[in-house]
């Protein structure tokens, strides 16, 4: 069962829950609250690599959307992780497994499809807490709404092994905090916290 987090505390209030009936899934949980059944709470599951983020995973969470969108009761879909991690970044290892040369991850389309998050016809929701970083950060971007728990970090730190952020984050990065902020955050590796990332127009509080 989830802990009380900022996902819990969204969907609080007239809740009903019940656990999907899908078959069992190797990276993510679903459950579906709130009032008829009409939010449906992805969480991120892989806590001893921070919720790293692999193809496997992707693939899965693709699944698990197509599957949420599919109830006529949903109207929102929060993705949300642990209180230590949201995503902590794309799968470093599986990227090196792939290659030691990272510019041949994109030629090889290792982030295809991990976008399906910004085509979903419902309202996605990112619920933040501790770290969303690199592809983490970029998935969050990729809702209509981000809030951040006060524990939440927010950075593109793709530079600190040679790379840049590959999932769209540097559109969409630029879109929400302006190219000079975007260009900070991803030329430097800084992270910035929940109330920062708020006063920059990134996020909102819980």
């Amino acid at each position: 069962m989830m802990r009380p987090t900022i996902a819990n505390r969204f969907v609080q209030g007239n809740a009903v829950k019940f656990m999907s009936s899908a078959p069992k899934r190797e990276y993510l949980l679903l459950d579906y609250r709130g009032a008829n059944n009409c939010v449906a709470v992805i969480t991120l599951n892989r806590p001893k690599v921070l919720n790293a983020l692999s193809d496997p995973l992707m693939q899965e969470l693709n699944c698990t959307i197509a599957e949420a969108e599919a109830q006529p009761n949903v109207a929102a879909i929060v993705i949300t992780g642990s209180e230590k991690a949201f995503a902590a970044g794309a799968d470093v290892k599986q990227m090196q497994a792939k290659t030691k040369n990272f510019v041949q991850v994109y030629k090889d389309n290792f982030l295809s499809g991990w976008d399906r998050v910004s085509f979903s016809p419902r309202v996605v929701i990112a619920a933040v807490n501790g770290y969303a970083l690199g592809g983490g950060c970029e998935l969050a971007m990729m809702a209509d709404i981000i809030l951040a728990g006060e524990k939440a970090k927010f950075g593109q730190l793709e530079i600190n092994i040679g790379t840049i952020p590959g999932a769209g984050g540097t559109q969409r990065l630029v879109r929400a905090i302006g190219k000079s902020r975007a260009m900070q955050l991803c030329l430097t590796g800084e992270m910035i916290n929940a109330k920062q990332a708020c006063d920059w127009g990134k996020s909102c509080h819980s």
